[in-house]
């Protein structure tokens, strides 16, 4: 059986094509078929159950690449993989929810089902939970939600916080303002917030109190109203700190916290407020618990591996 796809131009093809063709190698490879490009056709061809499993595949990155979606070679990937795993294949409901965002890069989109979840559960509730490995998107996805509801006058200002455990808190022995002494510990999220906003706008934004950057330890008494708050690193919270970051959210704001459950550099003796939190508020109406797994993640390949590998080492 085969089956005949007509290109727009040579831009769309080299875009589908991938570097070196790698993503025509992949989907052939995967599926068992034959790939031919010979002018403006695509020629798909192999057995009959073969083809009509790739041709799904095909047909839902096309619609995404000509709808102005990204088209890498992470999106093949996970395309073969949830065509494998799934008859019912939506790829375009995922990739085609951009997230705008100030920089060059225009938007923002969810990679996997995971982060379509995620991303809808920020839109619909005031608290959110993301809880999963590194490299999952949760701070990213967090911080492209709140540029963009900054953007679009949703809030009024961003605040980013996380633990500085490292210092234990005690941040005055260290040399330098509050900013030198925060830093290291904020830097992720500066990383998202650079690769989302011009470098102009943030220094602007940040001399200007629109976007605040600071430990938990000084969320302390205040009353955060018009915000959205993002809690990075929540696993090294304490209950205490849990209980009183939570606690801080007033009026029009949304507050996202996002943590991995098995990385937690607390002292022994103390548990962690992010894995208390999960029994505590799990019932009640606005506040979503999202969790990520290895299938979420975003980064090289060998990293999905990898966690799967420590994960069958922790349960043995």
């Amino acid at each position: 059986m085969e089956k005949i796809y007509k290109l727009t131009d040579d831009k769309e093809a080299a875009v589908f094509f991938g570097k070196h063709d790698e993503n025509l190698k992949t989907i052939e490879q995967e599926f068992g078929i034959k790939t031919v490009a010979r002018g403006e056709n695509l020629t798909i061809s192999g057995a009959e159950a073969a083809v009509k499993k790739a041709s799904k595949v095909i047909d839902e990155l096309f619609l995404i690449l000509r709808k102005g979606g990204i088209v890498g070679h992470h999106e093949v990937l996970y395309a073969v993989k949830t065509a494998k795993e799934n008859d019912d294949l939506n790829l375009h409901d995922i990739l085609l929810d951009k997230i705008e965002v100030s920089s060059k890069r225009r938007f923002i989109t969810p990679r996997t089902a995971g982060q379509k979840v995620y991303i809808d559960a920020i839109r619909d509730n005031d608290i959110v939970f993301a809880i999963g490995p590194a490299g999952t998107g949760k701070t990213y996805l967090a911080m492209a939600m709140a540029v963009n509801a900054l953007k679009t006058q949703q809030v009024s200002r961003i605040i980013l916080t996380r633990p500085a455990i490292e210092a234990g808190e005690s941040l005055g022995y260290l040399p330098g303002d509050l900013y030198a002494k925060v830093f290291p510990y904020i830097r992720p999220l500066y990383d998202a917030l650079y690769d989302m906003m011009e470098v102009d706008k943030v220094e602007m934004y940040l001399e200007r109190g629109i976007i605040e950057i600071a430990p938990i330890a000084f969320m302390r008494g205040r009353t955060l109203n018009d915000a959205f708050i993002i809690l990075d690193e929540a696993q090294n919270s304490t209950e205490e700190q849990m209980k009183m970051f939570l606690t801080r959210l007033g009026f029009d704001s949304k507050a996202v916290i996002t943590g991995d459950i098995t990385g937690i550099d607390l002292p022994k003796g103390k548990l962690s407020g992010l894995v208390q939190v999960k029994g505590i508020l799990k019932d009640i109406k606005g506040i979503e618990f999202v969790y990520f797994s290895d299938k979420d993640v975003v980064r090289h390949e060998l990293v999905q591996e990898i966690i799967r590998a420590y994960n069958k080492a922790a349960e043995k």
